[in-house]
């Protein structure tokens, strides 16, 4: 196969550099002569999608064409790595989706190659107002192991991270069971005291998911969930930085505490992520509203119903709250979440040639996406999709 080449700027230096592309990998990188104005960079990793541009995974009923939509969404917005994240429910709904989602994956190759694994966040999280946030009450349970292994029978082994609360008498035993498993464990939605949450990194627990929410609005103000993550090196946090679910002081300090390498970005997305302003119903948080700013309340309140911001607005509103380095939001984004998803978001000779090119100004806007050194999208082309033979084909 030739080689392809890709031109852009370093966003740690701003010089330009080519990327050279063979056998879907990046070959080496070389500086480059050439004029641009467009950033280049490794593909965007999320660890935490629900969904995107209508298409919902914790609906009641989602389709392959829901997954496959969501992976055509994902890329367009210079994702080339997402984790499809599904929620506290009953264990034959999770079952459902895990199965929808598995499937997706063997009949459509840019779903496999997007989707390292799926990430269930609960149902073993609390079940205390607050802390729950938008979970069902009714679906909360203790951790079981044996359900575990249930959903990995009906993924196909493709479950990869769960998020739960510790404070579940049971929790060592079942973090350390997953752990042994290959799986990464995160804390999340917890009223967990400081000592269940050190057992839980003790017995493998190595990620905190979107740490500052999920959380009760007044809580002790010495012993709590944040101040034991924020402490523990062990754990990686990860940040929904959309400009409402962090204060921009609140997410500095947190950005500090846990050092540029222990930081993760995450949209935490949900299927009205990128659509209109106005009230919908949903199947999670029933009748909300989404405003022009992108906030996402309940109905007739100022309580969040999820984020709307894609990973690049992220990206974008870390540097202008924080003052952060673009190149380190970009690792925030791309490296340090790949840790997690089998060494992804890597712009190195080696690496699968997930690229993305962007402009910079006051946001982040992409322009060009390659996957595996095929370009998905195109600047002033659109998004250069296969959904419609994947639809001709009878799926």
């Amino acid at each position: 196969m030739s080689e392809t080449q890709i031109a852009g700027l370093d966003p740690r230096t701003g010089q330009s550099l080519c990327v050279i592309v063979k056998d879907g990998l990046i070959a080496r990188i070389e500086e480059s002569m050439s004029t641009t104005d467009l950033y280049l960079s490794a593909g965007f990793v999320d660890l935490q999608v629900n969904g995107f541009a209508g298409f919902d995974l914790n609906a009641e009923q989602i389709s392959a064409g829901t997954v496959i939509g969501l992976v055509d969404a994902m890329l367009a917005n210079g994702v080339t790595c997402f984790v499809p994240t599904l929620i506290t429910a009953p264990e034959e709904r999770i079952c459902r989706s895990l199965k929808v989602i598995a499937e997706a994956r063997r009949i459509h190759c840019k779903a496999a190659e997007c989707i390292p694994f799926v990430h269930i966040e609960g149902p073993h999280i609390s079940a205390v107002d607050g802390y729950r946030g938008a979970h069902s009450a009714d679906a909360v349970r203790p951790p079981s192991i044996e359900e575990f292994d249930r959903w990995q029978h009906a993924a196909g082994g493709i479950v990869g991270m769960v998020t739960l609360s510790p404070h579940f008498s049971e929790s060592a035993r079942y973090i350390a069971g997953l752990v042994s498993r290959g799986i990464h464990v995160a804390i999340g939605h917890t009223h967990a005291s400081p000592e269940q949450i050190q057992c839980a990194v003790d017995a493998g627990a190595s990620l905190s998911t979107h740490l500052g929410n999920g959380i009760a609005q007044e809580i002790p103000r010495h012993r709590n969930p944040i101040w034991s993550q924020l402490a523990d090196d062990r754990l990686t946090a990860t940040f929904i930085a959309d400009g409402h679910h962090l204060p921009k002081d609140i997410l500095k300090v947190m950005l500090r505490a846990k050092g540029n390498a222990r930081s993760v970005l995450v949209s935490d997305s949900v299927g009205l992520a990128g659509m209109p302003a106005g009230t919908y119903t949903t199947a999670v948080g029933g009748q909300v509203e989404l405003q022009p700013n992108g906030r996402l309340c309940i109905l007739g309140s100022d309580l969040l119903a999820g984020s709307t911001a894609s990973l690049a607005q992220c990206i974008g509103i870390v540097v202008r709250m924080t003052n952060t380095p673009l190149s380190d939001a970009l690792a925030m984004a791309t490296s340090n979440p790949g840790r997690y998803a089998g060494g992804r978001g890597q712009l190195a000779a080696g690496s699968r040639a997930d690229l993305v090119r962007f402009r910079w100004g006051n946001e982040l806007t992409i322009e060009d996406v390659w996957l595996a050194g095929e370009q998905v999208h195109a600047a002033g082309g659109g998004f250069k999709s296969d959904i419609g033979d994947w639809v001709r084909r009878g799926y």
